[in-house]
């Protein structure tokens, strides 16, 4: 079902968008929410996320609607039924929804222990409640795996089912679930500020601030986008995002059914791998003929992943055709992402650049952009480079990431006979 084929009652929808626009002017919430229940007691998930993506196509911001999401929550969130039990468990989705469980608890969590510091005047005072609110700290690192699920294979599946619009305004969400929890890592981990009081403040301030937002976001999520995704997604397309899912990896507070999926998976896996061995050594894998050699596909394969930085290539018409699968792959990359926009591939504030780049590239303005930053221990360094046939066609964009902390150390000389085994 691509796109998305649905049929909604034409004035029970110019109602829904009479009313929204309504909240957006700052009308009476609760007059507005009175109407709402009326309107949509017999609309789901999918009518209303269908209203909204029209809203945006007819010229509003998808920032307002951004903006507005915890409003139409409000307004609606009796309509939109919270459901556990959505998927089954080893679901992604069900594996989904119990990591919001458990993520909202160390939310309020956080925020409670760090009220805790009240308790006490000084740093030196406060040993095991910083000991304390350090392990929800890096309950919280652990998360990254949950949002990284969603962006890289649950929102392109559901791109392909013509669902565009709420992907991008979660992934925004998500982008200030981890501003926020940046501010907290840094008042915590890093120590940058000295006064007692102020500390307490900040940390506090932060820690509200997060356990509000994210219970939010998880809210729109469960009630609208996973509903949605439970109606467009086949349950073979399921299989395939579970398989996915594994590879990413799951938190140390996943529910246990997704990692025995996971293993379950894995060991299945490894078994169709055994048979058909033999029958893969028979198979002709073709060879491809350059200018200067020639190098059969498989082996071809096995070069571009050893390569010792990644690669992906991103067609002419900005779709995603391929990538290196390198063992110490610095960004994650999952299959769910072949075929889909690069624009797709980035957060809302960064698209702009995306597209100067590749339009740059494309128009014959610029050859190559370059950008490197800190990551942990790692210096990376990413270059876009443009592909162009011999006869100056455009053919695509290739993304060129190397980690090259090891490489700014080397000094002097070490020559091929210096080598040692």
């Amino acid at each position: 079902m691509s796109p998305i084929e649905i049929k909604i009652d034409e004035e029970k929808k110019k109602l829904v968008k009479e009313l929204i626009k309504k909240l957006h002017q700052g009308e009476n919430l609760q007059e507005v929410r009175n109407q709402f229940k009326e309107v949509l007691r017999d609309m789901n998930a999918l009518e209303i996320t269908q209203v909204e993506q029209e809203l945006i196509k007819e010229g509003m911001d998808p920032r307002e609607i951004f903006s507005m999401c915890d409003i139409h929550l409000e307004v609606f969130k009796e309509n939109l039924s919270t459901n556990l039990d959505l998927a089954p468990p080893g679901h992604p989705i069900h594996t989904l929804m119990h990591e919001h469980v458990k993520l909202v608890e160390f939310g309020e969590k956080l925020f409670q222990t760090t009220r805790d510091l009240r308790k006490v005047k000084d740093f030196p005072f406060a040993g095991n409640i910083l000991g304390a609110i350090q392990d929800i700290v890096n309950h919280f690192k652990e998360a990254e795996k949950h949002y990284l699920r969603e962006e890289n294979i649950l929102f392109p599946y559901l791109e392909k089912h013509g669902v565009t619009q709420p992907p991008k305004i979660m992934w925004m969400d998500h982008d200030r679930i981890r501003e926020l929890k940046k501010e907290i890592f840094e008042l915590v981990e890093g120590r940058k500020v000295s006064n007692y009081s102020e500390f307490v403040e900040r940390l506090e301030k932060a820690s509200l601030a997060l356990a509000e937002y994210q219970s939010g976001h998880f809210e729109k999520e469960n009630k609208i986008l996973f509903p949605t995704a439970m109606q467009v997604i086949s349950e073979d397309e399921w299989k395939d995002i579970t398989k996915e899912f594994n590879d990413i990896g799951y938190c140390c507070f996943s529910p246990a059914e997704a990692v025995e999926t996971a293993e379950t998976v894995e060991t299945a896996e490894t078994v169709e791998t055994v048979k058909s061995e033999s029958q893969e050594a028979t198979l002709d894998s073709g060879i491809v003929e350059f200018e200067t050699g020639r190098i059969d596909v498989k082996t071809l394969e096995a070069v571009l992943d050893t390569l010792p930085f990644d690669i992906t290539f991103v067609d002419k018409n900005d779709r995603v055709s391929y990538y290196s699968n390198s063992s110490e792959r610095l960004f994650v990359r999952t299959k769910a992402i072949i075929g889909r926009t690069v624009q797709n591939c980035h957060p809302n504030k960064s698209i702009h650049v995306v597209n100067k780049i590749i339009n740059d590239f494309r128009e014959g303005k610029k050859d190559k952009a370059e950008f490197w930053f800190r990551l942990g221990d790692k210096y990376i360094y990413i270059r876009y480079y443009a592909v162009r046939s011999r006869e100056g066609e455009y053919l695509g964009t290739l993304e060129v990431s190397q980690d090259i902390a090891q490489i700014k150390q080397i000094e002097g000389d070490k020559k091929l006979l210096d080598w040692e085994e």
